[in-house]
């Protein structure tokens, strides 16, 4: 793949975008509300209301000096532009680290994850755990924007990333990723380019083939994951819409903030009562969709891996998985089906499908022990 210059890059939201997202959500109008107002049917009313008027007290300056604070740089791949955060440990043999990002999220999912990861021994850790940092936006998220051509499939960001890293002069690395970016992490695994470590994900999303003798060895907590994947097929509604007509949905989304906000109820488990992430974090993470007007290329992301004809392959590279118990349940029987080189498994009771939101210093204690393992 083909890297043009990387140069620096800083966060800097006009102020006339500021005043257009205040005059809209000055003028929102909600939904005839479903009886009950729950989030049965969706994201209720009652949740909009409230965290329109925090939306409208929201210090963006703020989050926008936080991103500022670690250095931030876009280069361009293939003529796609990709923004991302890569923060040196002063510890000069840390291991490179590229994390990547989740749905409906972007790079700064990480950002209170980055301290404990460069810096272990200020976070009880060891001098020899650090990392040196690289933390992309997803082509089509954030500030990696505008999409410039069809076929950016995970499987070709995932060969993004290593062009990025190999620019960097990074010429061994490991990666972690949730969501579609476990998917991403998966892809490199399946790569396996030189000098690639490993892969560190919250899920491997395996699923039942058909062969009745995979359910033999299952165990009460693998069927209640089960349990958990339907659940998440009856509420998970967005996955066919952006995989099917991603522009119809990036319209509306695109248009409104409020409808923004409520596209993005997988920050809050689809209101199953599970998900601790601040609404102030996911306030940060729709405004920076709101103003880099990404609904657009976040939707295709999907489309366009919907699209994709690859045959499935296993996955031979060192993997670690970490499971959360609000998240995705990886089941292990089929997992390593698919994935032939687990070493790493960590159950942990708390915490859901945002561990770096929710838990960061959880993640990066588990993420130290997986390649501290790999050394060993």
């Amino acid at each position: 793949m083909n890297i043009a210059a990387i140069r620096p890059f800083t966060v800097a939201v006009p102020p006339a975008d500021l005043d257009d997202l205040a005059d809209r959500l000055a003028r929102t109008r909600l939904p005839q509300p479903a009886p009950g107002d729950t989030w049965e049917t969706g994201t209720p009313n009652h949740y909009l209301a409230d965290a329109v008027a925090r939306w409208r007290e929201f210090d963006w300056r703020a989050v926008e000096a936080r991103i500022n604070a670690v250095p931030n740089f876009i280069a361009e791949v293939d003529g796609q532009p990709i923004h991302f955060l890569h923060v040196r440990s002063k510890h000069e043999q840390a291991t490179p680290l590229l994390l990547a990002h989740t749905y409906p999220g972007s790079a700064i999912d990480y950002l209170d994850v980055i301290d404990a990861l460069v810096d272990p021994v200020a976070h009880g850790g060891r001098a020899e755990d650090a990392f040196h940092v690289v933390i992309p936006d997803a082509p089509g998220f954030g500030f990696s924007n505008p999409v410039c051509e069809p076929g950016w499939t995970t499987a070709r960001v995932a060969r993004a990333y290593d062009a990025l890293m190999r620019a960097l002069g990074y010429e061994q690395y490991g990666v972690h990723g949730s969501d579609n970016g476990a998917m991403v992490a998966r892809e490199l695994g399946l790569a396996e380019p030189e000098g690639f470590l490993g892969l560190h994900v919250l899920q491997l999303f395996s699923f039942p083939s058909g062969d009745p003798s995979e359910f033999e060895h299952l165990t009460p907590a693998d069927y209640a994951g089960l349990e958990h994947m339907q659940w998440f097929q009856r509420v998970g509604g967005y996955n066919t819409m952006n995989a099917s007509r991603p522009q119809t949905i990036a319209a509306a989304l695109s248009d409104s903030p409020v409808g923004l906000l409520a596209y993005s109820e997988l920050f809050e488990s689809f209101g199953n009562g599970t998900s601790k992430v601040p609404l102030d974090a996911i306030l940060a993470a729709v405004s920076v969709a709101w103003f880099t007007n990404s609904a657009a290329g976040m939707s295709r992301a999907y489309y366009e891996n919907a699209q994709d004809a690859s045959e499935p392959a296993v996955n031979h590279a060192p993997t670690g998985v970490a499971v959360f118990a609000d998240d995705f349940q990886t089941i292990r029987v089929f997992a390593e089906r698919d994935n032939d080189r687990i070493v790493h498994w960590s159950r942990f009771d708390d915490g859901g499908h945002f561990a770096a939101l929710e838990a960061p210093e959880v993640v990066a204690s588990d993420l130290r022990a997986f390649f501290a393992g790999l050394r060993s």
